[in-house]
């Protein structure tokens, strides 16, 4: 990828609880034709099943969902804070209604592995689906959490993912 190195993903030092929660990320999934994106701030990335990994959530009414669910792969891009506006913009527009990858001020690049990202990314994580289950009400061991966050009771999907490549900016 141009403008990006490859890096081993335990190299990678960011806090992830500030990058994921308070900066956010994009999602992107689809192919090199179509693809949509969006903005999460829920997540996590360590290790799973001796593998570096990533988690994160999808509700079921979102338009990039389907194009979770389809493919096998799926990207998670990390911006500057001059991007916020751009982050802001994938997060209340829908891919339904226009490319708003290109409206948000953002360019497709494909990973070398040929997932669709976001070329103005400082961070992009390349993963690969390794377990998706649904949230269910009666698992909650504090219901009210269930009760605060999905009063519409449209939980979300979680995806565990396998971290397979990572890509940082370089200067």
């Amino acid at each position: 990828m141009k403008n990006f190195r490859e890096t081993d993903p335990a190299r990678i030092d960011d806090n992830f609880i500030r990058a994921i929660g308070q900066e956010w990320m994009l999602l992107t999934a689809g192919d090199a034709e179509r693809c949509n994106t969006m903005t999460a701030s829920w997540g996590f990335v360590g290790e799973m099943w001796g593998r570096p990994a990533a988690m994160v959530v999808l509700r079921p009414s979102r338009y990039t969902k389907e194009f979770v669910d389809r493919k096998e792969r799926l990207t998670l891009s990390f911006f500057e804070e001059k991007y916020r506006k751009a982050l802001q913009y994938c997060g209340t527009h829908s891919g339904r209604d226009g490319d708003k990858i290109a409206e948000a001020g953002l360019t497709r690049c494909l990973t070398d592995g040929g997932t669709p990202a976001l070329a103005e990314a400082r961070l992009i994580l390349e993963c690969r689906k390794m377990y998706v289950d649904e949230l269910r009400a009666e698992r909650f061991l504090e219901p009210e959490l269930a009760e605060k966050w999905y009063p519409k009771r449209d939980f979300h999907t979680f995806y565990v993912l396998e971290i397979e490549r990572a890509y940082v900016r370089q200067e």
